[in-house]
């Protein structure tokens, strides 16, 4: 065998080794780079990334309006079937003039949100997804994602961003 053959069998074997580590690391990059799943999540003004996303699995065999203590709030009816524990803890450490939530889910699935000030239920904020937006205090907020059947349990995505 030349010694030009060899050469190019090495920079071959080489090259398909750098590739695979790339590719490797990518995943691995990437899968640590995945939202967080029923995670609780502490955020300042400004917060960075925008939005920032944690996942979950909605609902529970409790009933909504029982966990939001009434029926329908200004933002929305009560509705669905929730874990008794919040599915995640959004802490503020400041003001927001401006924050929005929202969930995102191939179901029909709800929200609730307790914290300073008081309750807050939706459905249907922007298509079949719940969400709320607008002043927000500091403090800590419980977030629930239900769903409509109870034991009926979807996948979902909820988005906070500062972003109109």
């Amino acid at each position: 065998m030349s010694k030009t053959s060899l050469n190019r069998g090495i920079r071959l074997s080489l090259t398909i080794l750098a590739f695979c580590v790339t590719s490797t690391t990518n995943t691995i990059t990437n899968a640590q780079e995945a939202p967080a799943i029923f995670g609780d999540v502490t955020v300042n003004h400004p917060f960075s990334p925008d939005p920032l996303t944690v996942r979950g699995m909605s609902g529970g065999s409790f009933s909504g309006s029982k966990i939001a203590g009434r029926r329908e709030t200004l933002t929305g009816p009560c509705d669905g079937f929730v874990d008794e524990a919040p599915d995640h803890t959004l802490a503020l450490t400041s003001k927001f003039d401006y924050l929005k939530l929202q969930v995102q889910s191939p179901q029909d699935v709800t929200m609730i949100v307790k914290g300073p000030g008081g309750t807050w239920c939706n459905d249907d904020f922007e298509g079949k997804n719940p969400g709320m937006s607008g002043e927000w205090l500091p403090g800590n907020y419980q977030i629930w994602v239900g769903s409509y059947k109870e034991g009926q349990y979807y996948p979902y995505t909820l988005k906070i961003t500062e972003v109109k």
